[in-house]
């Protein structure tokens, strides 16, 4: 696929999904949790912004940038996507106001309960797969759920999209 044309792609596909896993890769002793994420925008930068729940410990204690996936997936929508990059955290108060259409009740969450953080977008995988139609028989639906769990070939990746020198993500 084009660099030009890889941040709308995927800033369409994370939209039609609208949430992901995130989970934090340092190898650091204190890392964020796993946890379920909505994201707010994906920038033409090629930045994925998203809340995620403020940590018990202070937020001073963590590494400020590491190693991230997110993994988006929806019931019923016919593709998933997963991304890895750098994940920062943010806690300027000027630049989570910068934030275009931030309700200001969600601005005040930011410092007190929740943790802005941005996510670059250094590799993305898109998988497409197609639903089964499974027979109505109900011995023919059973065989077949087995045989497509004992014999199914492992999804492989429709778009590879690598970080772009031109882009700068």
């Amino acid at each position: 696929m084009k660099p030009e044309i890889c941040i709308p792609f995927l800033q369409q596909k994370i939209q039609g999904i609208g949430s992901a896993l995130f989970y934090s890769l340092s190898s650091a002793v204190l890392k964020f949790p796993t946890s379920i994420v909505s994201t707010l925008k994906v920038d033409e930068m090629g930045n994925i912004w998203f809340f995620a729940s403020r940590p018990e410990q202070h937020l001073q204690e963590f590494d400020w940038e590491f190693p991230a996936q997110m993994q988006f997936y929806r019931k019923g929508k016919g593709y998933y996507l997963q991304v890895t990059g750098k994940a920062c955290i943010v806690n300027d108060p000027e630049e989570v106001n910068s934030l275009i259409g931030l309700p200001e009740d969600a601005r005040k969450k930011a410092f007190k309960e929740m943790v802005l953080i941005k996510v670059k977008i250094n590799n993305a995988s898109y998988y497409e797969y197609k639903q089964l139609l499974l027979p109505k028989n109900s011995l023919k639906r059973l065989l077949s759920k087995l045989h497509n769990w004992l014999f199914a070939v492992p999804a492989q990746p429709r778009i590879q999209l690598q970080p772009s020198a031109r882009l700068g993500f």
